[in-house]
């Protein structure tokens, strides 16, 4: 199957229907990736728009498109790349950038939260395969949405951290130490952000004995615990999905001028 459907659809002269954040996705995919386009992108250029879609609706079928039902399939690498322009893109608001962060860092994690859940039994629903291609697509766009990092707002900074923990490398890690200090001075421990960002902190230091304290410690009081046979890797990022979850909900909800 051709996954690449750009020739087939109209491009920027494509008459303006749908939702506005239709819209808008629309005219910034088609700057972005004028030549290959996913396949998942149909939903942004088909003539034909669902008359129940609002904002809210489209996004969810859209996200469910790259990412159905939190898991990968043999097209979800392909469809990141779509997130990954939208993360990068000033025009879209910042809410939505976080939701695109959030998107990428759920699919590259995809493997570890679901053998988190089911340990000791094989995730239901698991595609090595496609897991694999979705993860490396995500670490193949992540220097650039860090590098972002100073043009951010704080919710997309928090997004992004949980994505550089994730890849670490021995040039982000000390960058994301240094640049979480400020969160930490402003969110005690024992906020949902503060909880957070001190947690991110403790995978960045890269010591297996530690991460396993701080995530039991965590989760027998405030989350979802996991098997003690669980890969500590694998407990630790079930975890953080966790808790970006919490956080954004706070934070991506719509504020005026976003």
């Amino acid at each position: 199957m051709d996954t690449h459907a750009a020739h087939e659809q109209p491009q920027h002269d494509a008459i303006a229907c749908g939702p506005p954040i239709r819209q808008l996705f629309r005219d910034v995919i088609a700057d972005r990736l004028p030549d290959r386009m996913p396949l998942q992108a149909a939903m942004l250029f088909a003539s034909e728009t669902d008359p129940a879609w609002d904002d809210r609706t489209f996004l969810a079928e859209l996200y469910n498109e790259i990412l159905h039902q939190d898991t990968c399939q043999p097209y979800t690498a392909d469809g990141l790349a779509l997130l990954a322009a939208l993360a990068v893109d000033d025009r879209i608001p910042a809410r939505h950038r976080f939701q695109a962060v959030d998107l990428l860092f759920r699919a590259a994690t995809v493997a570890e939260r679901h053998l988190a859940e089911a340990w000791p039994a094989t995730p239901q629903h698991a595609d090595p395969d496609s897991e694999a291609r979705a993860c490396k697509a995500v670490q193949l766009h992540t220097p650039d949405l860090l590098a972002r990092w100073p043009a951010e707002c704080p919710a997309v900074r928090l997004a992004l951290a949980g994505l550089a923990v994730v890849f670490p490398t021995d040039r982000t890690l000390p960058a994301l130490t240094a640049r979480l200090h400020s969160f930490m001075n402003q969110h005690p421990q024992g906020t949902d952000i503060g909880d957070y960002v001190r947690f991110v902190l403790v995978l960045a230091a890269q010591d297996e004995s530690q991460t396993l304290a701080v995530t039991e410690n965590l989760t027998d009081s405030y989350w979802t615990g996991t098997a003690r046979g669980v890969p500590t890797w694998a407990r630790a990022l079930h975890l953080l999905g966790q808790m970006l979850t919490k956080v954004g909900a706070g934070l991506t909800r719509p504020r005026s001028g976003q």
